[in-house]
């Protein structure tokens, strides 16, 4: 069909909620609840034990991540290396992620090679033995890789600006040095194993075609997951903000910008409300900070504001890279967007545009049972079902350009806002 042709455009009818399927609770011998997401049609099964295991709870630097990568460098029965293969063999998928909070630990199979990828999931994370040879290949690596990271102005400025944000001793804002992996030992990874990869806070979600047999399998590895000898604790005292801050950084062209403030967990009364208010400012490609920094002044490709949440803060965050010469006026044109919002109530077109946008991303994110799966864990994480996802859906749909205003104004005072650059 030629453009002419095209009489008038379809309409966008936002939908009056997301449906989005409800986990079916179990519970193993030892308390750990496994989540079920059945979808028979799928011939595939994903399982992810998430536990209280991340950054915020290691004791010692580096460990808490050096723990969950080497969950498969080696058990009585078998290398690192005869593991990695066995799964490679079954076309089987094992991810590792750690965060401030969490540690999943995921594993995607064929049903036709369920049995035998359960009975890997089952040493790996049951009967680990952290080969001291595997620990210094990792201690090697690792503190390479850090340094390597650390000489890229967008891995710095993240790092800074977390440190800004929460204080250089808060648990979500420290960091260590590459030097510091030296220290690391095996006796400090077993130690975090035996205290963290427990029955304690644990759970499990099972997505796609969740039968009997693998539900029994899940149950059974999950009740194998010891009680802790002694409760796992962490002390998250309150962020101790220092401030802004630019920082030379040597031979880089552009220059990396962070401006944002501390917010609240997602339980919060206004955690969707500024989700909308991130989104008008900077969440898609159209956004304010797109139309001026990029389309306007052609400082930038990209820039981008957005929501994050922890199990005990959050905060907002706007990022670009821009050139050097420019980053002084690119940080007077986001402050002056940002103090537009506080000033002027957004147009009812704009806002239903924002509107779209987020539910289109919702509905992209859930397509899919390992889609719902990630919603999933995030609302476990953050105690709430997944009727949470219908809640969102109606609070978007009733914010009013007179809520937008009032949020703006709430939470986007320039005073609350630290900035931080990086580059020349």
């Amino acid at each position: 069909m030629r453009k002419e042709d095209i009489k008038e455009l379809p309409k966008v009818v936002l939908p009056d909620t997301i449906d989005i399927t409800l986990a079916e609770r179990h519970t193993a011998g030892n308390g750990v609840p496994v989540y079920a997401l059945d979808c028979s049609k799928q011939e595939v099964l994903r399982f992810s034990f998430v536990f209280h295991a991340g950054t915020s709870w290691q004791k010692h630097p580096f460990c808490a991540a050096a723990t969950a990568n080497l969950l498969s460098a080696g058990s009585p029965s078998h290398s690192a290396h005869e593991l990695a293969e066995a799964l490679d063999f079954y076309g089987s998928w094992y991810d590792v992620s750690v965060d401030r909070d969490a540690a999943v630990i995921s594993f995607c199979t064929l049903l036709k090679f369920l049995p035998q990828t359960l009975a890997l999931a089952e040493e790996i994370l049951l009967t680990p033995t952290f080969p001291e040879e595997e620990v210094e290949i990792y201690r090697t690596k690792r503190r390479q890789r850090l340094i390597v990271e650390r000489s890229k102005p967008d891995f710095c400025v993240r790092e800074l600006f977390a440190r800004r944000l929460f204080g250089s001793e808060h648990p979500y804002g420290r960091g260590y040095a590459a030097e510091v992996y030296d220290g690391l030992t095996r006796e400090q990874i077993v130690e975090f194993y035996q205290s963290n990869y427990t029955s304690e806070g644990t759970f499990v979600v099972a997505s796609g075609n969740v039968g009997s047999e693998a539900l029994s399998a899940l149950l059974r590895i999950a009740d194998g997951l010891p009680a802790p000898s002694v409760k796992p604790t962490r002390t998250i005292p309150s962020p101790q903000s220092e401030g802004s801050m630019h920082k030379h950084f040597e031979g880089t062209v552009q220059t990396s910008v962070r401006i944002g403030r501390l917010l609240f967990p997602r339980g919060h009364e206004d955690f969707i409300g500024m989700q909308v208010v991130a989104t008008l400012l900077g969440g898609y490609f159209g956004s304010r900070l797109i139309q001026n920094l990029r389309e306007e002044h052609g400082y930038t490709y990209g820039a981008y504001c957005g929501v994050v949440n922890f199990d005990e803060a959050g905060y907002l965050a706007i990022s670009t890279e821009v050139g050097g010469e420019v980053a002084e006026d690119a940080v007077r044109q986001i402050m002056w967007e940002v103090e537009r919002l506080r000033t002027e109530p957004v147009s009812d077109e704009e806002l239903a545009i924002v509107k779209k946008i987020i539910f289109g991303e919702m509905m992209r994110i859930l397509d899919g049972p390992f889609g719902i799966a990630d919603v999933t864990i995030e609302n476990i994480q953050n105690g709430v079902t997944n009727e949470y996802t219908a809640r969102m859906v109606q609070e978007v749909k009733a914010i009013t350009p007179e809520r937008v205003l009032a949020l703006a104004q709430r939470y986007l005072a320039p005073e609350d806002l630290i900035t931080v650059t990086l580059g020349e």
